[in-house]
């Protein structure tokens, strides 16, 4: 992962780009601040993904397995 800073990054942003398409992530910082992480499309959106996976999992671990009769209670429950 590249950190450079905004002024640096302003001067030399065809070459950021460039990195970013060969799969590099570039922190950009202002005063030693990150402000903007620039990443791959393909690379984010599947960190997104396995985020959610993950999140999901644990969810499920936290919840207890409902029978059929509250589910068709839970769809029921506005039709009254």
């Amino acid at each position: 992962m590249k950190h450079i800073q905004a002024a640096k990054a302003k001067a030399q942003f065809s070459e950021l780009l460039n990195d970013v398409e060969h799969g590099e992530t570039v922190v950009i910082t202002r005063h030693g601040k990150p402000i903007v992480r620039m990443t791959p499309e393909a690379l984010d959106r599947r960190s997104e993904i396995e985020q959610v996976i993950t999140e999901m999992k644990q969810l499920r671990k936290g919840i207890k397995s409902a029978t059929l009769e509250e589910i068709l209670a839970w769809r029921d429950e506005g039709r009254k």
